[in-house]
């Protein structure tokens, strides 16, 4: 059966975590210097028609990366606009109701019709009378109570024409232009965001570590443009066996060496430790080691000199104290 150090040896030529046994204060570990990364992306479909930084450029929050084409997006945004003037005019035209012009032709139209009919109620009367007394026959008193009923329907009509026009649109018509008129509006809101969309811009500080693409390529919403890093600030993740994570703390100092550099040290500090196991990673080199189960250890190192570049092998040295600490 292997034993615990050979164990422990495989470990540390893993490149994972070894413990000194010759100084219990001390766990040593090896790892990889990772930046956190953001791929930045298009939101539009569209021709890169600018690619504003190179490799290496440093950029802040809200600098210019790249530039989509949007010139059909602004042609179709004048065409909305105008749909928007359109539909607010067809509101006004409905709310403010029918010109004084018209409102006055009515109301004389219904003047009109009052005076018909209070003529054909005179003689509808007057027929009544002298058909009592036998001075007219009975066909010409039935001609003035049709032409008395005519006259009252065409007052009625009159009356009814006069209020509509002075209402012109009933509510649900108010309703339904208003809603034409919201629809017209969003329309223009979202074609004004996809032309400010076509303009990628930085959506945090960092250093450009990669560009995936050119001037000039067509690119779909989702397409990665650049990768912005932060590399004022890396970490390494390193792994710890269960016997040695009871010695572990957040806030712990670990020095930090890489082969570039093997004069000199760098600070770092442990800034998370794993909640829960994990079988050791792939890249160990027995099948019964890579079954072991280990915890994940964040260091995170202050590089404001940006010497420590992603992908560098690294050494951690953690300073801890006593398991009963």
């Amino acid at each position: 059966m292997r034993s615990k150090s050979t164990v422990v040896a495989l470990l540390c030529a893993a490149g994972l975590a070894c413990s000194s046994r010759s100084d219990e204060n001390v766990i040593t570990a090896s790892g990889t210097i990772e930046a956190v990364e953001v791929s930045v992306a298009a939101k539009v479909a569209g021709q890169i028609v600018d690619l504003a930084v190179d490799e290496g450029a440093r950029v802040r929050p809200g600098d210019i990366l790249a530039v989509i084409d949007h010139a059909t997006i602004d042609i179709q945004l004048r065409q909305a606009e105008a749909g928007v003037r359109l539909a607010e005019a067809q509101l006004a035209l409905l709310a403010k109701g029918a010109r004084s012009e018209d409102i006055r032709q009515t109301e004389f139209a219904l003047k009109q019709a009052e005076t018909a009919l209070a003529t054909a109620e005179d003689d509808a009367r007057r027929m009544r009378e002298l058909l009592r007394t036998g001075s007219v026959t009975a066909k010409q008193a039935e001609d003035a109570e049709a032409r008395l009923t005519v006259a009252a329907a065409q007052r009625a009509a009159a009356s009814e024409a006069l209020a509509k026009v002075r209402r012109l649109a009933r509510p649900e018509e108010i309703r339904a232009a208003e809603a034409r008129l919201d629809q017209a509006r969003a329309g223009a809101e979202l074609l004004a965001k996809t032309i400010a969309d076509s303009t990628v811009t930085a959506p945090t500080g960092g250093t450009i570590t990669h560009k995936a693409v050119e001037a000039g390529e067509l690119v779909t919403p989702g397409t990665t443009i650049v990768t912005v890093a932060h590399l004022d600030t890396v970490y390494v993740m390193i792994y710890v066996t269960e016997g040695e994570l009871g010695r572990v703390r957040l806030g712990d100092p670990v020095e930090i060496t890489i082969d570039a550099f093997p004069a000199r040290p760098f600070a770092g500090k442990v800034t998370y430790i794993s909640p829960e196991a994990e079988f050791t990673p792939k890249n160990v080199q027995t099948k019964e080691d890579r079954v072991k189960l280990v915890f994940g250890v964040k260091v995170g190192i202050d590089n404001p000199e940006g010497l420590l570049k992603p992908g560098l092998p690294a050494d951690a040295v953690i300073r801890v104290g006593p398991e009963s600490r």
